[in-house]
């Protein structure tokens, strides 16, 4: 495979030029948000893109290799969703996040509730049934079978059921549930330095584009069910309404390193200048990337890296990546881009 190229719109901080003073915020998101700066980024992953593990890389490499001595064969059956496009993308020239239908959430949560609740239900009956066991008038186990026969007829067979059937659903019928949604929420492009967030209404769609560095990263803090913080990361358009939340990709955190971490790596992943981040996720695609396959030739990096890792030192690096997200300092820097923009 031949490498991309940039667009003469791609981003890099060598190329910035004055703009226009951003507009005001209002004072709401003033009270919520927190302009991060620009530039001094450092190599940092968040947790989120520390995936997937080399196990998983081996294993789709195997997959493709297969596939393709199946296609020359002309023996190659595909598998059930795999014509379906679900609109995302991951790779050296774009990361466009799409996220899956209702339908499929819906057996996703499914799931989830009814194997959460059996477990939490187990537990809670088998502290009443000893609680009821102790109390009752008659023997010991009297009361507690009764109590863990109600506990198992209303509560712990229902959600059994449940996360049975919604299994049953998501291994054996993927046509059942595994829907993609309407499209694309919003994409980054390193090959044209733009952002796009796309919005539906009925059957039409809206594709709202601007250059990456004409938007500034903010940390929102809103509170939990508990009303404690939680900091999620945001790109907001200094002169329009576009903005993305990160919430779906990295879940909001009560400590504010995960967002700043995700900062860097975006700002890294846009910049034609640096080498995509090294990361799992980006392994098969950093030798279609003219600034990576420059960086690694000179490093002398091993393109199997991340690949052929075993176990041991995978969880190692993740362990070495969160000690350096812990550590980042992106609060203390200056903002390059003030040199370029007036902020209001």
């Amino acid at each position: 495979m031949t490498q991309s190229s940039y667009a003469t719109t791609s981003y890099s901080p060598a190329n910035l030029e004055r703009q226009p003073p951003g507009k005001s915020r209002s004072g709401l998101k003033r009270l919520t948000g927190q302009r991060l700066p620009w530039g001094n980024t450092q190599e940092v992953v968040p947790d989120s893109f520390m995936q997937p593990a080399p196990k998983s890389l081996r294993f789709w490499e195997q997959e493709y290799k297969r596939k393709a001595e199946l296609k020359a064969k002309g023996t190659y059956k595909p598998a059930p969703l795999e014509h379906i496009d679900f609109h995302d993308r991951c790779d050296h020239e774009h990361y466009r996040h799409a996220p899956w239908s209702t339908r499929t959430h819906f057996w996703i949560h499914l799931a989830s509730f009814g194997k959460g609740g059996l477990f939490i239900f187990l537990l809670v009956g088998g502290i009443v049934a000893f609680l009821e066991g102790f109390a009752s008038n008659s023997s010991f186990f009297t009361g507690f079978f009764e109590s863990l026969e109600f506990s198992i007829l209303f509560t712990l067979l229902p959600c059994a059921l449940v996360w049975g059937l919604a299994s049953l659903v998501i291994h054996k019928f993927p046509r059942l549930w595994a829907k993609p949604g309407k499209g694309p929420k919003w994409e980054l492009n390193r090959g044209t330095g733009m952002i796009t967030a796309f919005k539906y209404r009925r059957s039409e769609v809206t594709e709202q584009r601007a250059p990456f560095h004409e938007f500034d990263a903010y940390i929102n803090t809103t509170p939990d069910r508990q009303g404690l913080p939680m900091n999620v990361l945001s790109l907001e358009h200094r002169y329009s309404d576009i903005s993305i939340h990160f919430g779906d990709i990295q879940p909001p955190d009560r400590t504010v390193n995960q967002p700043l971490a995700l900062w860097d790596f975006i700002q890294n992943y846009m910049d034609t200048s640096h080498p995509l981040p090294d990361a799992p996720l980006f392994e098969e695609h950093r030798h279609n990337d003219p600034t990576t396959v420059e960086h690694d030739k000179a490093k002398g990096r091993n393109p199997r890296y991340w690949i052929d890792m075993d176990d041991e030192t995978f969880k190692q690096a993740q362990h070495d990546m969160r000690g350096r997200v812990d550590r980042i300092n992106t609060l203390t820097r200056p903002n390059l881009m003030a040199q370029f923009v007036e902020y209001r």
